[in-house]
């Protein structure tokens, strides 16, 4: 018995030897990839640095204490800069894939290093003289810094990057600078493996992305959704929506262009705020479905609800008006027609599935009451869990400018709301009937 257990010691102490080696290879949590792009006649510059610890399948020369022996390092790094960076990056020349890069310089860096501030800065030190040979520093800890040069036809030229990285960490970033010959440095930010990124669009490639990017945005926000739902289940014919649509439409435009242009409240207590009021939204249509039968005037609270579900449109868009490139306005509009074509797929699939719900199911009074009861339901939850988070910042104070910036909103809402409303009252006028002339 005794020689058995110290056989399962043994084992176990064994067991946990092997283990610790592999402890120092775990991935990443985090890592930033920092990275320059820069066309210059028939070639394309693309700096890079990475932190060596994301890079696990590299064996480095070492000399005493595991040390990395610098003096023999060339080799490896060199590899390291295939296998991480090159094979898992692509770019572009317009639709034409580029050639593999030239390698044209490595280095192993210290991690306190911070000449990759500037593009000049960080070609110089990759091109400059390497650490010395003496330098003391454990893999781990150093970073690959590497010029990369890729064959182009010419530096006026569209291109476009796709960098795979989403497996050096669990959460991986690459801060990204293009900067044309020329042009305005655009500087980018990508999570993980954000696909293929055009570092310059045109117009029509920033409408088309955003367009796009509307159009998935409204079929993934359940409240939204909701929001939509309640607005039409007692209005499911053209004339009555048209007023109900356009007046949300109009709405959101209003307060989404104003907070890309920084006219929105920056504080950390503005976007709980907006989600808390997109449930309410959802839960007063609710409501109001199901104490009156057939709403009037549903346009007017629509709008100032739409007003709400703008701020909330815009904290999804954010982080993607990077993509935008020179034509920002253009890609908040497109973005816009997306939302718009996305609800009138909703539209265009709820209001007939209503109809046959209330002709052959349910009378349509009851059938609304137990479609607005659901949907009240899920967005009094909502509310709650919603103002959980918001009780949790301080209540804002009051300055002058926050006073200001809030009257103009109120200013530009309510001429707004006029334009709408006079807009209405002019296309619901009935035209006067025509008189004929008696017959002699």
């Amino acid at each position: 018995m005794r020689a058995a257990l110290c056989r399962l010691a043994l084992l176990l102490a064994a067991l946990t030897l092997l283990a610790t080696p592999v402890l120092a290879h775990d991935i990443p949590s985090d890592v930033t990839v920092q990275a320059f792009v820069k066309p210059e006649g028939h070639s394309l510059r693309v700096l890079m640095r990475l932190p060596l610890k994301s890079v696990m399948d590299i064996e480095y020369p070492h000399r005493e204490r595991d040390f990395v022996d610098l003096a023999r390092v060339d080799q490896s790094l060199h590899d390291a800069a295939t296998l991480a960076l090159s094979n898992n990056l692509e770019l572009y020349e317009g639709d034409t894939l580029l050639l593999s890069p030239r390698i044209v310089s490595t280095r192993m860096s210290l991690d306190s290093d911070r000449s990759f501030g500037t593009y000049e800065t960080a070609l110089a030190h990759v091109t400059g003289p390497a650490l010395s040979a003496d330098t003391t520093i454990y893999w781990e800890q150093g970073l690959l810094d590497v010029l990369f040069e890729y064959p182009i036809q010419s530096d006026r030229s569209n291109f476009s990057i796709h960098a795979a990285f989403d497996r050096f960490a669990l959460k991986t970033i690459t801060a990204l600078q293009f900067l044309p010959p020329g042009g305005i440095d655009r500087a980018y930010a990508l999570e993980g493996d954000a696909g293929l990124v055009r570092l310059d669009p045109n117009w029509s490639q920033a409408a088309g992305l955003f367009v796009k990017m509307g159009f998935l945005h409204i079929l993934d926000g359940a409240d939204h959704l909701l929001f939509l739902l309640c607005l039409v289940i007692p209005f499911r014919r053209v004339r009555p929506l048209i007023a109900i649509v356009t007046a949300f439409t109009v709405a959101h435009s209003i307060t989404l262009i104003g907070s890309a242009y920084n006219y929105a409240p920056d504080v950390l207590w503005f976007p709980p705020l907006i989600e808390t009021l997109i449930a309410t939204s959802v839960f007063y249509m609710a409501l109001e479905n199901i104490v009156v039968a057939r709403p009037r005037h549903r346009w007017v609270i629509t709008f100032f609800f739409g007003l709400v579900h703008g701020f909330g449109f815009s904290f999804g868009l954010r982080h993607t008006l990077q993509f935008a490139g020179s034509y920002l306005l253009t890609s908040l509009l497109s973005f816009n027609v997306g939302v718009e074509l996305g609800q009138l797929l909703v539209l265009a699939l709820a209001v007939p599935v209503l109809n046959i719900l209330f002709k052959y199911v349910v009378a349509e009074r009851l059938g609304t009451i137990i479609l607005s009861v659901i949907v009240g339901h899920t967005a009094w939850h909502w509310m709650i869990e919603r103002f959980d988070v918001l009780r949790q910042f301080p209540w804002p104070t009051v300055t002058a400018a926050g006073l200001a910036s809030g009257f103009g909103w109120l200013i530009a809402v309510v001429a707004i709301a006029a334009a709408v409303w006079l807009l209405f009252v002019v296309t619901q006028r009935p035209a006067k009937p025509t008189t004929r002339e008696p017959a002699e």
